[in-house]
């Protein structure tokens, strides 16, 4: 079961949040995932992004590849 570590959209019309998830490559985006990694919000630039990166390295380990989109966002936030 290859797994996928990417962005569903949650919120309302032009004012979009994102859950980064863990799913399988052939569910659908907003359909089901196996678990919810963290979250993000475009419009908030100090608390927007929220992530366990533990949980993303165990996955990780386990094979799942995150998009690029999500791959962007992890290389962009300082390590806390």
């Amino acid at each position: 079961m290859p797994t996928v570590i990417r962005m569903v959209r949650t919120g309302t019309t032009k004012k979009p949040r994102y859950r980064i998830v863990v799913a399988d490559h052939s569910f659908p985006r907003d359909g089901r995932n196996i678990e919810i990694l963290g979250h993000y919000n475009p419009f908030d630039k100090v608390k927007g992004f929220v992530i366990d990166r533990g949980k993303v390295a165990e996955w990780v380990k386990k094979g799942a590849k995150p998009s690029n989109t999500v791959l962007k966002l992890l290389k962009n936030i300082k390590p806390a």
